[in-house]
C-alpha cells in the first residue's frame, strides 16, 4: 500500500498545479508561455526519472528505488514551496519531476512482481487509483487554501506535498522486496519467505517460486542463484528485439503513447483555463469545478480496479477509449458553441462540464489504470524494469509535449478545435488497442512471453497459408 501511496503523493502535484498556477501567474507575473513551461516541465523532467528507474531498480532493488523517488520529490516540493521567482520555481519543478518519473515506473512494476496472477489487475491498478486520489486531494487543498493571500496560498499548495513523502520513504522500509528481483540476484531463500507471506498457501508459494526460478534460469546465461545480476545486456536485447519481444514493445510503447496523446494530463492541468473561456470567472468556482471532475475520476477508477480481473483488460480499455472519443467530441462541440456565443448559455457550459467529467471518467475506466497494469506485466522478467522504464519514458515525453503546447495550439485552433483533434487521436488509439493488445487476464507474469510468441506464431502461420494459396 505504501508504494501506491507514493504515486498518490507524488502525483498530487497534477491536481495542485492546475489551481496553483492561477495564483502563480498573478503573483510572479509570468506569461502564458511560462505557464506552459512550468506545467509541462515536470512531465519532461520525469522522463529522466522513468528512463533511469529501470537500471536503478535492477541494481539497488525495487524498495530502495521507491525511497529514492520519495526523497527526490521531497527536495523538489520544498524548493517549489520556498521559491522567490520563476527560476527557483522551475528548479524545484525539475527535481520533483525526476522523482515523479521514478515513482510512475517503479510502483506498478513492484506491485505486479509481488501480486498473484488472479488479483494482479486490481493490485497493479492501485497506483492509478492513488494517482487519482492524489489529484482529488490536490483539488481539495487548492479550494481550502484559495482564500489566503496569493503570495502565500500557492506556496502552501506546492510545498505541502513534501510532508507525506517522508512517511512514504519510512513506510516502504517495512515492506518486502520483490521476490522476482531477489531470485535474479540469487537470494532465493529471501524470495521464498516473501512468497510465503504473499500467497494463500505454502503450496502456492512453492509453485510460484519454481515458476519464477525457472524463468530466471531461462533468462540469463548463468545461474541467478550465484548472484551478480545487475540488469546487464538488457538494452542490447531491447534494441535488437526478437519478433515476440517486438510485439511486446509495440504494445507497451503504444499504450503509453496514447495514454498521454489523449490529452488527459493537459485537460486536468488546464480545465480552469477552459472553463474561464467558457464563462466561469470566479476563481473559487473554477477550483470547485475541478473538484467535481476529481470526484468523477476517482469514482470510475475504483470501478475499473475492481472489475479488471473479472472482465479483463481489453473490454474495459476499448470501452474507455470509445467513451473518450464521444466525450471529447462533445466537449469540442460545446466549446465551439461558446466561442461563437456572446451570452454564454447555461446549457452549453453544463455540456462542457459534463463532457469533461465524462472524458476523465472514461479515461479512469480504461487507459488510466490499464496502461500501468499492461506495461508492468507483459515484459519478460529480465527486461521488466528497464522495458517498463522505456515505455514510461515515452509516456512522460508525450505528456510533456502535450502539456507544453496545449495552450499555444488552442490559441491557434481554439479549445473546441483542440478537443476535436484529441477525439480523432483517441479514434486511432481505439483501433490500435483492438489489433495490437492481446488479453492478459489470469495469466502469470511468466506466461506472458508465451502469449506474445503464440501471437507471433499465428501471424507466421497465416503468412504461410496465404503463400500456399
Amino acid at each position: 500500500m505504501s508504494t501506491n501511496c507514493s504515486t498518490k503523493c507524488l502525483c498530487a502535484d497534477i491536481g495542485v498545479m492546475s489551481g496553483a498556477v492561477l495564483f502563480i501567474k498573478d503573483n510572479l507575473k509570468i506569461s502564458s508561455t511560462q505557464v506552459e513551461i512550468l506545467v509541462g516541465s515536470l512531465n519532461v523532467c520525469s522522463l529522466i526519472g522513468s528512463f533511469a528507474s529501470g537500471k536503478t531498480s535492477d541494481w539497488i532493488g525495487r524498495r530502495y528505488t521507491i525511497v529514492l523517488a520519495a526523497g527526490t520529490f521531497f527536495i523538489g516540493a520544498l524548493l517549489m514551496g520556498f521559491a522567490t521567482n520563476f527560476g527557483y520555481l522551475m528548479a524545484g519543478r525539475v527535481v520533483a519531476g525526476i522523482g515523479v518519473g521514478y515513482s510512475l515506473m517503479i510502483a506498478p512494476v513492484y506491485t505486479a512482481e509481488l501480486s498473484p496472477a488472479m488479483t494482479r489487475g486490481l493490485l497493479t491498478s492501485l497506483p492509478e487509483v492513488f494517482i487519482t486520489l492524489g489529484i482529488l486531494l490536490g483539488y481539495i487543498v487548492n479550494y481550502a487554501l484559495s482564500g489566503l493571500p496569493e503570495n502565500v496560498n500557492w506556496r502552501l499548495m506546492v510545498g505541502l506535498a513534501a510532508v507525506p513523502a517522508v512517511g512514504i520513504a519510512a513506510g516502504v522500509m517495512f515492506m518486502p522486496e520483490s521476490p522476482r528481483w531477489l531470485v535474479m540476484k540469487g537470494r532465493v531463500d529471501e524470495a521464498k519467505r516473501v512468497l510465503n507471506k504473499t500467497s494463500d498457501s505454502e503450496n502456492e508459494a512453492h509453485l510460484r517460486l519454481e515458476e519464477i526460478t525457472k524463468a530466471a534460469l531461462d533468462a540469463v546465461t548463468w545461474d541467478p542463484r550465484a548472484g551478480g545480476w545487475r540488469g546487464q545486456g538488457v538494452w542490447k536485447e531491447l534494441l535488437t528485439p526478437s519478433p515476440a519481444l517486438r510485439r511486446v514493445l509495440v504494445a507497451a510503447i503504444g499504450i503509453n503513447f496514447f495514454m498521454q496523446a489523449s490529452g488527459n494530463d493537459a485537460v486536468i492541468y488546464y480545465t480552469p483555463e477552459v472553463f474561464k473561456a467558457a464563462g466561469i470567472r470566479h476563481r473559487k468556482q473554477l477550483v470547485g469545478v475541478t473538484i467535481i471532475m476529481g470526484l468523477a475520476k476517482t469514482s470510475f477508477v475504483l470501478v475499473s480496479a475492481f472489475f479488471l480481473d473479472k472482465f479483463g483488460r481489453r473490454p474495459l480499455l476499448l470501452l474507455g477509449s470509445i467513451g473518450m472519443v464521444i466525450s471529447l467530441a462533445g466537449l469540442g462541440l460545446g466549446s465551439k458553441f461558446l466561442e461563437h456565443s456572446s451570452d454564454k448559455p447555461t446549457w452549453a457550459i453544463a455540456l462542457c462540464v459534463v463532457a469533461v467529467c465524462a472524458d476523465v471518467s472514461f479515461f479512469s475506466i480504461g487507459l488510466g489504470p490499464i496502461t500501468w497494469v499492461y506495461t508492468s506485466e507483459i515484459f519478460p522478467m529480465r527486461l521488466r524494469a528497464q522495458g517498463s522504464g522505456l515505455a514510461v519514458s515515452v509516456n512522460r515525453l508525450v505528456s510533456g509535449v502535450v502539456s507544453m503546447t496545449f495552450l499555444t495550439i488552442s490559441s491557434k485552433i481554439t479549445f473546441g478545435g483542440m478537443f476535436f483533434v484529441l477525439s480523432g487521436v483517441m479514434t486511432v488509439a481505439t483501433v490500435f488497442f483492438y489489433f495490437f493488445l492481446p488479453e492478459t487476464k489470469g495469466k502469470s507474469l511468466e506466461e506472458m512471453g508465451a502469449l506474445f510468441e503464440r501471437k507471433d506464431a499465428e501471424g507466421s502461420k497465416a503468412i504461410e497459408m496465404s503463400e500456399r494459396e
